[in-house]
């Protein structure tokens, strides 16, 4: 069915989940209404611009008693999925140092992105996906530390190096200050005792560009892995909004999506 508002939708008995991909600063409100209603909601993150929103979000789903997930697609990605199972299998022994990287240029094929503002800035809105896989592949880091540029208040560019007492060296970059033409690139380099896994890829030049296909370093050899999960660009999301509806099916969150 297609309905002509959000309000349409929410009242609908036959639906369970609402999946909010609106702009970041849109999300509360809608979150909150789906919540009331007695769904289930699915968001896309950074969850909202403001923190005391996003403590009200969790408010309303603890108090409906539904699930509020976040749309954290990158550990769905096969790379990054394959990343995680590399680090916590010590396959190729223990994680020494990491660097992952998230940048674009001023998105202005989108209204609502090009205005960082509805973002909680370019740098925020990036920065999330990495600081959450890295959360969840490394642990919880007893600090962090972070120098970045300030657009009217608004974080851009970031650069944040994560504190391991007896983990990683582990430093993430992100932002939207890329020049026009290198639309997108993300990727990652990840140092371990016995192996370097690198990957690195995006839009140059309005063409996707591998720079480094998923490589796997070691005793002076470089394999490529075979990839888990499917080949399609969509594959990742449709993997994503499968673990939501599986977290609804058996009561239980899902720590992808926590």
């Amino acid at each position: 069915s297609a309905y002509d508002k959000y309000e349409d939708l929410i009242a609908d008995p036959e639906i369970d989940l609402v999946d909010i991909c609106l702009s970041n600063d849109q999300h509360e409100a809608v979150a909150i209404a789906a919540l009331r209603a007695g769904k289930h909601v699915i968001v896309e993150k950074p969850i909202a611009t403001d923190p005391k929103a996003a403590d009200r979000m969790v408010a309303a789903a603890e108090k409906a008693g539904r699930l509020l997930m976040v749309a954290q697609v990158l550990p769905f990605f096969p790379e990054f999925r394959f990343a995680a199972e590399c680090i916590a299998s010590k396959k190729y022994g223990e994680l020494r140092a990491a660097h992952f990287r998230r940048v674009i240029s001023p998105p202005k094929w989108s209204g609502d992105m090009s205005d960082f503002r509805r973002l909680g800035g370019w740098g925020i809105d990036l920065h999330i996906h990495d600081n959450h896989f890295i959360r969840l592949a490394c642990g919880m880091p007893r600090a962090v530390q972070s120098q970045g540029l300030l657009q009217e208040s608004f974080v851009n560019h970031v650069h944040t190096q994560y504190v391991f007492d007896d983990g990683p060296i582990v430093t993430a970059v992100s932002g939207g200050i890329c020049a026009e033409g290198l639309a997108f690139a993300h990727g990652y380099e990840l140092y371990f005792d016995d192996a370097t896994v690198v990957f690195a890829a995006g839009t140059v030049g309005g063409e996707w560009c591998v720079d480094r296909p998923l490589s796997v370093i070691a005793k002076g050899k470089v394999q490529h892995p075979k990839l888990k999960g499917g080949a399609e660009w969509c594959s990742a999301f449709t993997a994503e909004l499968q673990t939501a509806v599986d977290a609804i099916r058996t009561g239980t969150p899902a720590p992808l999506l926590s």
